[in-house]
């Protein structure tokens, strides 16, 4: 008979995972978000998966800085609702800019909502899921006093050779159009040590290339030692940890270029010939009233201040067109800028007033189809500069960061030190290769290349 000791023991019980899927809106801070977010919920026992359809949780992390931002998380979360009406155990949650902006009335509109976080405080996920599980809806919209990045745990292992890192957020220029500074705060900069702490945990995973992230990167000032860094002393710290081989920034504001930063773009090496650098308008009337507290020439006269120090340098920007008041001149304005400047990418975009912003209340609107005609002009001039850019990467040589397999067999895809998308065929390259390359062709939005 078996011993009447072992019948008493029990079986321990396997931790059962749940599955959380993030559907991620806007720029590369939110994917960060989106990152550390799943991060948290790791701790919970979540893994992420790609389907809505087999996730116990469904998380929106939202932008809203284009236009109808909110109707289309609502439009989303009407499209989850027969999920949680099948499944009413689903977790559905709001995270970001538009759970910031809009809080209870997201609530009100779609009570199928479990929980609305804003983008300051989803450090907070795990305990706001546990009160989900108790039968309470919470809502945390505040600007938290404490350091989120603080209260989140340690990045896991890094399956990509490249990594965000969010190192300010916030913006204090309140731009007539742009509704970061009521989203996201004021400008905070993370301190010197923690950045550095993580920088090191990332190589030490298996990362090569980092992308230090901010709505206004270039205004770091983060506490370290003897005093304030700037974001160039910061670069220049990095730069000494060994096995990190290329640093890159996203996003900055002509007014916040300093000199030190532009030194730092022609004699620190892994500081990468990339820079978007967004100007908007090339018209000084419009600048003005978008709140820019610059003029074109004083961009031009700083792209050439950069490019000096830096002759190689592919420049990107952003452009909106259709502002309100802008006439005919006004954009050809623009449209000059552009020529002068030459740009390798550039993302352009109609004005759509975001409500609550200055701009919003302005009644001098654009006609659609006018803006629609500058929009289609503008992105013309700049696609043919950018196939320019690509066209003159033939023949000559770069190094190539590879991060994945191509689609034919045996290539591989990477990013070159000017962002471009490389492909090339070669045995031994692995995820994190970085290898001297010969730029061979050049097609519409990636190059081709063999290696050296």
């Amino acid at each position: 008979m078996p011993d009447s000791k072992l019948d008493t023991v029990e079986t321990p019980a396997v931790p059962v995972l749940k599955k959380l899927h993030i559907k991620t809106y806007g720029c590369q801070m939110n994917v960060y978000d989106s990152e550390r977010m799943a991060e948290a919920m790791g701790g919970e026992g979540y893994v992420l998966t790609d389907s809505p359809e087999e996730a116990d949780m469904v998380l929106l992390n939202t932008c809203h800085i284009r236009e109808k931002a909110a109707e289309k998380v609502y439009h989303e979360l009407g499209r989850l609702r027969p999920l949680k009406e099948a499944n009413p155990n689903l977790k559905i949650g709001v995270a970001g800019c538009v759970a910031q902006a809009e809080g209870e009335e997201i609530r009100r509109r779609m009570p199928l909502v479990d929980m609305v976080v804003g983008s300051q405080s989803y450090h907070k996920l795990p305990a706001m899921t546990r009160a989900v599980d108790r039968g309470e809806k919470p809502v945390d919209t505040d600007f938290p006093v404490e350091d989120k990045f603080e209260h989140l745990p340690e990045r896991p292992v890094q399956a990509r050779p490249t990594a965000f890192l969010t190192v300010q957020e916030g913006c204090d220029k309140f731009c007539a159009f742009c509704v970061v500074p009521y989203t996201r705060g004021a400008e905070v900069s993370r301190p010197v040590a923690r950045i550095l702490g993580e920088a090191r945990k990332l190589v030490e995973k298996g990362v090569r290339e980092i992308t230090l992230l901010g709505q206004n990167v270039n205004a770091y000032h983060g506490e370290g030692e003897e005093g304030t860094w700037s974001l160039a002393r910061l670069v220049r710290e990095l730069a000494k940890i060994e096995g990190l081989d290329r640093i890159r920034y996203t996003t900055s504001h002509p007014n916040d270029m300093e000199d030190d930063l532009i030194a730092a773009h022609g004699d620190e090496p892994k500081l990468m010939p990339y820079l978007h650098l967004p100007v908007q308008s090339g018209s000084d009337r419009i600048l003005k009233a978008m709140n820019r507290k610059h003029t074109a020439a004083e961009y031009i006269r700083l792209i050439e201040r950069i490019r000096a120090a830096r002759p190689d340098l592919v420049l990107s920007g952003d452009f909106i067109v259709g502002f309100p008041g802008e006439t005919d001149q006004d954009f050809e304005d623009t449209m000059e800028l552009v020529r002068k400047v030459g740009y390798g990418a550039a993302y352009s975009f109609k004005y759509s007033a975001r409500p609550g912003t200055p701009a919003a209340d302005r009644t001098d609107a654009v006609p659609a189809e006018v803006a629609d005609e500058r929009l289609q002009r503008l992105q013309a001039l700049i696609t043919q500069q950018q196939r320019a850019t690509q066209e003159a990467m033939v023949g000559r040589e770069c190094f190539v960061l590879f991060e994945k397999p191509g689609r034919q067999e045996g290539q591989w895809v990477g990013k070159s030190d000017y962002l471009q998308a490389v492909h090339v065929k070669g045995e031994n390259i692995r995820p994190g290769t970085l290898a001297r390359v010969r730029i061979t062709a050049s097609g519409p939005n990636s190059l081709a290349g063999e290696l050296i």
